[in-house]
């Protein structure tokens, strides 16, 4: 009776054991380890252990020592039938070898638990062993839920990035047939508003994962993880006058995020004026410039109050015949080339390439095409200006047709016009004349920090100061995604060679 107690005091003592690695396991947040848990009953019971995975023998763990090549050529029979289904378990011997096996799980192919020992194993060892068998079963199962986890997450991802490409491409419509099956409910809404929020990756993951519902979306709205910018949390909401009454809380998803900005010092957030489903991109290149200016505010909240910008304002028929013009050269080119092109206008080639999952040289390779076409050098800040606003012409007034019966005008044809020079003064009014000087130094040097405070005798950390400053005054994004720089490229322009007189006359 006390061998008999000691016995199962001992076996009580392994089961602690092992409760214990489980439970290290479990509080870790890690994959399950099962090379863990072998190696714990191998130190336990000295056995020779590993888990093969199919009839053929292929060991898929096993703690070093297992003498694999002289044991499991003679149980491939038995293997076989273990591995599908034919038997639970089976003991046998295999030359000096005592060899006990046990096939876990119950949908096949099984994989099957084999230990070896030079003596028999006394009861307590089987059992615990078959134990150990239950939980690596377990575990197994935790590990392929995980995986199947991941990887749907990773989908998920993957097609709300689908939805926001085809909704900044305007093809709201695209969308739609991406997702057939599962449309998003953001898609059956008129108006959308972008909440662009900048937080630690790590963070935006988290927070994308809390808010999502089990279709992959987020409810009414849709967040996505952008691949440009690492810090970016793109926030498509319904525009919330829309869906008050359809159950949706006014403010919900907004307020939600406004409230993760209070809460979190490091964060910051910007809100653009609402838009159609097809005017996506533009919704968010304002949630961008609101951004900017968020990172300057005390609160790190900031809605969108930037001035229209050039393309909006310029007399549309010679406009767009200058633009058209201008760009003909490209359309020899190949319209991945172009869409690449397009793309360098409004954010670091190194974005870019993340963006499209494309190599730095690849994307540099099919701007150098875009260069020969053009003439142009699109390092150049000034060059990437005027290739910025002819696209951004053809894109706003693609259904316009241009004039045909005069030549077209030159970009500084448009650009002297009346209401190009009104647009010039009032957007560059905010700025005080440092910040302006600043600014001029840091176009004329190509946007080299360094350089521009060289030419003005200031320091490098004041011209960014002064770059942060401009951002807030002007509602225009210059140093992270560097969207406002052509803005600001085109009203310096405007009002340096705006003539004499006039300036006089304005007093400007």
């Amino acid at each position: 009776m006390e061998d008999s107690g000691a016995q199962r005091q001992g076996q009580g003592g392994r089961l602690d054991g092992l409760l214990r690695e489980m439970s290290r396991q479990a509080s870790s947040g890690a994959e399950p380890d099962v090379r863990k848990v072998l190696d714990w009953l191998h130190q336990q019971t000295g056995l020779d252990i590993a888990l093969v995975e199919d009839a053929a023998g292929t060991v898929e763990l096993s703690p070093a020592g297992f003498p694999g090549e002289e044991i499991l050529g003679p149980l491939a029979p038995l293997l076989g039938q273990l591995a599908g289904g034919g038997m639970a378990a089976a003991a046998t011997r295999v030359d000096e070898l005592y060899v006990h096996c046990e096939a876990l799980g119950a949908h096949g192919p099984r994989p099957v638990l084999v230990t070896a020992s030079r003596s028999a194993p006394n009861p307590e060892t089987v059992a615990l062993t078959s134990h150990v068998g239950s939980l690596i079963t377990l575990l197994r199962r935790a590990r392929d839920a995980d995986r199947s986890l991941r990887g749907y997450q990773h989908k998920a991802r993957q097609l709300r990035f689908a939805v926001l490409s085809a909704l900044m491409a305007g093809e709201p419509t695209l969308a739609r047939r991406m997702t057939t099956g599962a449309v998003p409910p953001l898609l059956d809404a008129d108006r959308l508003l972008v909440y662009l929020l900048y937080c630690p990756p790590t963070d935006r993951d988290r927070i994308a994962r809390a808010h999502q519902d089990p279709s992959g979306y987020h409810g009414q709205d849709l967040m996505v993880q952008c691949p440009a910018f690492k810090e970016h949390l793109i926030c498509l909401i319904a525009d919330e006058k829309e869906v008050e009454g359809s159950g949706h809380q006014a403010r919900g998803r907004g307020e939600a995020l406004r409230r993760l900005v209070r809460d979190n010092p490091h964060y910051a957030l910007g809100i653009s004026d609402p838009h159609p489903l097809g005017g996506t991109a533009e919704a968010y290149s304002q949630a961008a410039h609101a951004l900017a200016v968020a990172r300057s505010t005390p609160d790190r909240v900031a809605s969108y109050h930037g001035q229209s910008p050039l393309e909006g304002i310029l007399p549309r028929r010679p406009a767009l015949a200058w633009a058209r013009t201008f760009l003909r050269p490209l359309d020899a080119l190949a319209k991945t080339t172009v869409d690449i092109t397009r793309l360098t206008m409004a954010m670091p080639r190194s974005a870019v390439a993340r963006l499209l999952n494309l190599s730095r040289n690849t994307v540099t390779a099919h701007l150098r095409r875009a260069e020969q076409a053009l003439g142009l050098d699109l390092t150049d800040v000034r060059s990437r200006a005027a290739v910025s606003l002819a696209l951004a012409l053809t894109s706003t007034c693609a259904d316009l047709e241009p004039e045909t019966q005069h030549s077209p005008p030159t970009l500084d044809d448009l650009l002297r016009t009346d209401p190009a020079t009104a647009w010039a003064q009032t957007f560059l009014h905010p700025l005080q004349a440092q910040h302006r000087r600043t600014l001029q130094a840091w176009i004329d040097a190509n946007t080299d920090a360094q350089e521009a405070a060289r030419r003005i005798g200031i320091s490098r950390n004041t011209v960014r100061t002064h770059l942060r400053t401009a951002e807030a005054l002007l509602g225009r994004d210059l140093v992270t995604t560097g969207t406002g720089i052509h803005d600001v490229v085109h009203a310096l322009h405007i009002l340096l060679t705006w003539p004499l007189e006039h300036r006089a006359r304005s007093g400007a």
